[in-house]
């Protein structure tokens, strides 16, 4: 009866044993509750397709949705050591950074790379929110001073996807000193007359909104992103009052000037790649289409109410001198043209 426990008992518990399902099969979204097939969402660059509620996403795979066929040369950094002030809360610093290396696969909350956009060459930093809340440290400071002197290096512009929590605690007055150091080598760039060019994902607070998030050319954000200083709830502590609906989001930053465009992810490549050409003074090329990208519907009350959503106002501005009327855009639609077929503005008339 040997055959029957070593051959027929083991195929039966092969056959009834319970398979095991991989935890990040099914994500549902923060907005909806809705449960998305975890392939179907990557391969919709981790928007949600029913909300448009744009999700985390993580450094390798926002450098390979940016650069041509999702090829590019990592840019390597300089070691620091890894615990200069010996710092333990409820567990050592450096046992924190042991379990964000060997859960994210990076050694800091920063990854940069140089490559193509379009065929034009950048190079591009993206800090990542799951390495201790994209905390600003000593480590990710040179990361970003390291990444913005190679583009000044190569002479070509320079991008950064910012998400952080802000400065990192456990480095003390050493996690602030990056602040005055990144300021300089945004500097740098600008000496250098080089696009740098801010892109705001969700969240991006604290000491790095402070200090090189903010100083760029041109300051896009992703649709529903936290920018601010301080957290909401910390003000609404501090202030004893109630902060208006959607506070710090990248849409009321946009109607308060502190941003220039928000751009939906899908439409971020192209975005970037106009902009990148525009300021460096390259051939446009053909110009990539944009799809409509539906948005959820927002309750508008008082003077804004029937004004077109933020993104379609977005789109228009961007289509600006992109039509085929190549006259004066500032000028009205009844406005005389002379000789040279010029138009030009009719003087009003005086008595």
């Amino acid at each position: 009866m040997n055959w029957i426990n070593k051959l027929v008992r083991p195929k039966i518990s092969r056959i009834l044993r319970k398979r095991e399902m991989p935890d990040n099969l099914w994500v549902k979204c923060p907005e909806t509750g809705q449960m998305i097939y975890f392939k179907d969402l990557q391969a919709n660059q981790f928007v949600v397709p029913s909300s448009n509620y744009h999700m985390r996403m993580d450094s390798a795979a926002r450098l390979k949705a940016l650069f041509d066929e999702g090829e590019y040369e990592s840019i390597e950094f300089p070691e620091v050591s890894p615990d200069p002030l010996k710092f333990r809360d409820e567990r050592r610093y450096t046992e924190r950074l042991k379990d964000a290396r060997s859960k994210t696969g990076m050694q800091d909350a920063l990854l940069a790379g140089r490559g193509l956009l379009d065929g034009l060459g950048i190079v591009a930093a993206v800090q990542d929110f799951r390495f201790l809340g994209g905390s600003l440290g000593r480590a990710a400071g040179d990361a970003v001073i390291t990444a913005m002197r190679a583009a000044v290096d190569d002479k070509v512009p320079f991008i950064l996807f910012a998400a952080s929590g802000g400065a990192r605690m456990q480095e003390g007055i050493l996690s602030l000193m990056q602040m005055p150091r990144t300021t300089i080598a945004v500097q740098e760039l600008a000496e250098a007359h080089l696009p740098y060019i801010v892109v705001f994902t969700n969240p991006t607070t604290g000491g790095v909104t402070a200090s090189y998030a903010m100083l760029g050319d041109v300051h896009i954000a992703e649709p529903g992103a936290l920018i601010g200083f301080a957290g909401p709830r910390v003000i609404e502590q501090t202030i004893r009052e109630k902060l208006p609906l959607n506070f710090q989001r990248s849409e009321y930053l946009l109607e308060h000037g502190m941003i220039d465009m928000v751009v939906h992810r899908h439409e971020l490549r192209g975005t970037l790649s106009r902009l990148c050409r525009m300021m460096m003074n390259e051939p446009m090329g053909d110009r990539p289409s944009i799809e409509a990208v539906e948005t959820p519907s927002v309750q508008i009350d008082g003077d804004d109410a029937g004004a077109p959503p933020p993104h379609t106002q977005i789109t228009e501005a961007n289509n600006v001198g992109h039509g085929d009327d190549d006259g004066a855009h500032d000028l009205p639609a009844d406005a005389e043209r002379d000789d040279s077929g010029e138009r030009f503005r009719v003087p009003p008339e005086t008595d």
